[in-house]
């Protein structure tokens, strides 16, 4: 259908959904090294970008942005009747990954980011190269796209040749429609939004979305992993096609269990509020009839409440604060006020914590909890 991206699908129709997305200049076919074995797993839907492939140019217009783009994205997964997917994106095709698990959290059941962004620089820069293809065609940046896209070592390569080749092929304005996008886009401040489990893979030598990129994505999008590969460039999925399959297998292994992931999760929490000391104390001294309950703690408290981005740790740290000191639990109390310290709260606004208490749960509660905190405190000095 003409309003439809161009894609292609592999694997059992019964299988979960993973969608793949391109980069800036490719086609679907970028994804080819990983094809055999994701489609062993999952119902692969790869696709191609406006102009590029076998995509019409005319389904991205000038001054187009990246929403737009994961508009179409959707729009593919609706016509196949796709609700729920796994997604994974190389540089745009990750950028559009990005948008649709900050504006479309529904859908996207985890991610793959790979040599992306959350802002690919200056928008001058992309503003110039769309203007420059307008007008001169994708011809003027293939010479330079091997060593933008790959090592040295790798450029001259027989795969390296083909997708240059896709390059100079690319229709002119669905290329320079995307770079349109691509000036407009910036997640940075949104990234906190992304609740999919999300795996960010960068290339040491890339120099279009180098490593401080992916460990922008990282530190913003909560409990992600980054991966850093030796020897790749900006199209690491090429250049290193192997350590980028074993990376997305075992990722979206982990997500398609999402007991094991969110009580991964929970430790990970669990550990950054409470220390590790603390932790590792309590998992010392686990037996077999407190093991239940410990595990109850991680995958509920830790796994479900705390890793929920509605209220940041410091917030939480608050709110717990007044419950312990409502309940009277003392020793649960210098615990966390521990753990407010750890999430950035300081002594003065733990006093004011302790000080609303006092209105709301009575005094001697507070005249307690104040005595315990004032040791805790005091003691961590």
């Amino acid at each position: 259908m003409k309003h439809l991206l161009h894609h292609r699908l592999d694997g059992d129709p019964g299988s979960p959904v993973l969608i793949l997305g391109p980069s800036l200049g490719t086609s679907l076919a970028v994804w080819d090294a990983q094809l055999g074995a994701l489609a062993r797993h999952f119902r692969v839907i790869r696709w191609d970008l406006p102009g590029h492939g076998n995509s019409p140019a005319e389904l991205l217009h000038h001054g187009a942005t990246v929403s737009a783009l994961a508009g179409l994205v959707l729009a593919l997964a609706d016509h196949l009747g796709v609700e729920r997917f796994a997604y994974a994106g190389v540089s745009l095709g990750g950028a559009v990954g990005t948008h649709l698990a900050v504006h479309h959290p529904e859908r996207v059941a985890a991610l793959g980011l790979v040599c992306s962004s959350a802002r690919f620089g200056e928008p001058t820069d992309w503003q110039q190269r769309a203007a420059l293809v307008r007008a001169s065609g994708t011809e003027v940046l293939a010479e330079k796209a091997p060593e933008r896209w790959f090592t040295p070592g790798f450029a001259h390569s027989a795969a390296a040749a083909s997708l240059v080749a896709g390059l100079r092929d690319t229709d002119p304005a669905g290329y320079a429609a995307c770079c349109d996008a691509l000036a407009g886009y910036d997640l940075r401040s949104e990234l906190p939004r992304i609740t999919a489990p999300t795996l960010v893979i960068a290339g040491r030598d890339d120099p279009a979305t180098p490593p401080a990129h992916a460990r922008e994505l990282a530190d913003g999008i909560t409990g992600s992993t980054l991966l850093e590969l030796a020897a790749a460039s900006h199209l690491a999925l090429v250049e290193q096609p192997h350590a980028v399959l074993t990376a997305l297998q075992a990722h979206f292994a982990a997500a398609s269990h999402p007991d094991e992931l969110r009580r991964a999760a929970g430790t990970t929490v669990r550990r950054a509020v409470l220390g590790d000391d603390h932790v590792d104390r309590a998992t010392a001294r686990t037996t077999a009839f407190t093991a239940p309950f410990q595990d109850f703690i991680t995958h509920y408290a830790w796994g479900d409440i705390w890793t929920r981005p509605g209220l940041d740790h410091r917030s939480r740290s608050c709110i717990t604060l007044t419950a312990l000191v409502a309940g009277g639990h003392q020793e649960e109390l210098a615990l966390h006020i521990r753990a407010a310290l750890r999430n950035g709260l300081t002594p003065d606004e733990i006093q004011e914590v302790l000080l609303q208490t006092a209105v709301y749960c009575g005094v001697p509660a507070a005249n307690t909890a104040f005595a315990v905190a004032n040791r805790t405190i005091s003691d961590d000095a």
